[in-house]
């Protein structure tokens, strides 16, 4: 049930949309479509609006910043949704700018006193009360701590919280009539969309949050000479008040200012793919919200120019199994193998099991296969995750948030890094990177590794196998465990039986070869012994074969 302030604030929605020439969309709609005739009998459209002339892309735009900071937040997440979106709208939403009216700075001041509780001079021997920059969530000024060392102190708007929560509850009461009555709302899941943003939204409010995220990719990017990550202030840093180290450089949307500075722009260019494959591929970890305003460029020296991130609201994550899917795709992609294209899609649970590959496959062909009349400078990573997406919707792809927001960064860093050098060709900076990282991931020493990692976690609950096989026979003992198998089932379960003991027998002996050799190449052989003149470490290297040949002998004969 609404109350009067959310009737008032629907109410204020309604004239928005109205003064924007949207009731057309609205009663566009299966709900509305009965009485769409009464759109001629409103006075309002019986003179010519300017709106006319605007795209509905445009007017969408235009109602979402006049409703102000939550709906312009809601517009850029929804900008990012182009696996349901059509492609003119979310262009246009991608245009969103998030910059609003600065709060007074006496309410920031009772902020960061009642954050602190004490006053903000016992904390930072000077503050710049006039704001640096102010956006939907929250605004930034510039101060100075005691030991001298110049921040930015980030301030939670007030009463942000109670704004969100009554807009977040309007979104939903759209968005259920919309999956209600829409014909496209099912598909397009709105009620899901918003609940995404309210998780969004809610988790940037949490600045203790965002401190965590920036500490994280700067010790990722700890002495990189591609990257700056300023530095976390936690002694000064609360819930609603964020103090990080102040960082210096020429926004990276000011070309004629980096060309002036004499930046290397090829080099810059190149640099901004290799931080995005070195975030997604390497550390699992990347900034999800690198738009050029969230981006700057230390140019001191123009030969050698860093890139410096801010605003770590957003970060993305993906599993070790889609690293290793999207990897094989964008491979597969440039190799034109579609056929590969589609397994994956189905083997990583993007689209449903039943999907027929073949048919699949021609959709990825049908959609892929003009990109490749162009130059591989002109073809578009995010245009092709964006292919991928709209295609796999037919086959009712479900949505996967990570990707979502790797399309996103994909998009923005592809963008950024085409406005610095037009001719940047994103495969042959990306192509070495993604081979390398998969000749990582499945050659040899990755199986060690993977090996090596699980012995601790089998030590662990190697004691605990006697005690379950008793449970499990005293269990069966007393008649509480029933097994029911057919004749032809228990053949194949001692088949099955027979080649897992050979398997556990040769991956034991294998990998105990190759530990105890291992252990023993790194404690009893001399760093100058070649392989002629210490025959130990021949007989170790030769150990550790010995155990890779036992470990992958075949079983099935």
């Amino acid at each position: 049930m609404l109350g009067p302030a959310q009737l008032l604030r629907l109410l204020h929605i309604n004239r928005i949309l109205v003064r924007h020439g949207l009731e057309d969309i609205i009663l566009a709609t299966h709900l509305f479509r009965p009485i769409g005739f009464l759109r001629h009998l409103l006075p309002w459209n019986w003179v010519p609006r300017q709106y006319k002339k605007l795209s509905r892309g445009a007017r969408i735009r235009l109602a979402l910043e006049d409703l102000g900071p939550i709906f312009v937040k809601f517009g850029q997440v929804l900008s990012t949704r182009r696996d349901l979106l059509p492609d003119d709208i979310a262009l246009e939403l991608a245009r969103l700018q998030d910059r609003v009216p600065p709060f007074p700075s006496a309410q920031a001041r009772a902020i960061i006193d009642k954050a602190y509780g004490q006053p903000l001079e016992t904390v930072f021997a000077e503050f710049g009360f006039e704001p640096l920059a102010s956006a939907s969530i929250a605004q930034v000024h510039a101060a100075r701590l005691y030991n001298g060392r110049e921040v930015v102190v980030k301030v939670v708007r007030p009463g942000i919280q109670k704004t969100i929560r009554r807009d977040v509850e309007l979104l939903y009461l759209i968005a259920e009539m919309a999956q209600r009555y829409w014909k496209q709302g099912r598909r397009l899941r709105p009620v899901e969309v918003v609940a995404e943003y309210e998780k969004t939204i809610f988790d940037e409010l949490d600045l203790v949050r965002e401190a965590a995220n920036a500490s994280q990719l700067r010790r990722n990017f700890l002495n990189s000479p591609v990257l700056y990550v300023p530095e976390i202030f936690w002694a000064e840093t609360r819930r609603e008040v964020l103090v990080m180290e102040r960082i210096r450089g020429v926004p990276v949307g000011e070309i004629g200012e980096l060309r002036r500075l004499g930046v290397d722009l090829k080099k810059l260019s190149a640099r901004g793919v290799e931080i995005f494959f070195t975030q997604v591929f390497r550390d699992s970890f990347f900034h999800a919200d690198m738009h050029p305003g969230n981006i700057f460029v230390d140019a001191e020296d123009p030969d050698d120019p860093c890139y410096i991130a801010v605003d770590f609201g957003i970060m993305g994550t993906l599993s070790p199994t889609d690293q290793h899917y999207l990897a094989e795709n964008f491979l597969a992609f440039f190799q034109r193998d579609y056929r590969r294209v589609a397994e994956l899609h189905i083997e990583s649970g993007w689209v449903p099991p039943e999907t027929r590959v073949d048919e699949f496959e021609s959709a990825i062909r049908t959609v892929s296969e003009p990109i490749f009349d162009r130059p591989l400078k002109d073809i578009s990573f995010g245009g092709f995750l964006l292919a991928l997406f709209q295609t796999a919707r037919r086959f009712n792809m479900e949505v996967q948030p990570q990707l979502v927001l790797l399309q996103k960064t994909l998009l923005n860093i592809e963008g950024l890094g085409r406005q610095l050098d037009p001719d940047l060709d994103l495969w042959t900076t990306a192509k070495p990177f993604l081979e390398t990282w998969m000749q990582e991931r499945v050659g040899p020493l990755s199986v060690i590794k993977r090996i090596a990692g699980q012995i601790p976690r089998w030590a662990d609950h190697t004691p605990d196998l006697p005690n379950l096989i008793h449970g499990l026979l005293r269990r069966a003992s007393l008649g509480e465990v029933s097994v029911q198998l057919r004749k032809q089932e228990m053949e194949q379960l001692r088949r099955e039986w027979r080649r897992a003991s050979r398997r556990s027998f040769h991956a034991a002996v294998g990998a105990a070869l190759i530990i105890s050799a291992t252990v023993l190449l790194g404690f009893h052989v001399p760093q100058s012994a070649s392989l002629w003149e210490a025959p130990l470490l021949s007989w170790l290297l030769g150990g550790i074969g010995i155990g890779l040949l036992i470990g992958a002998w075949p079983l099935d004969r």
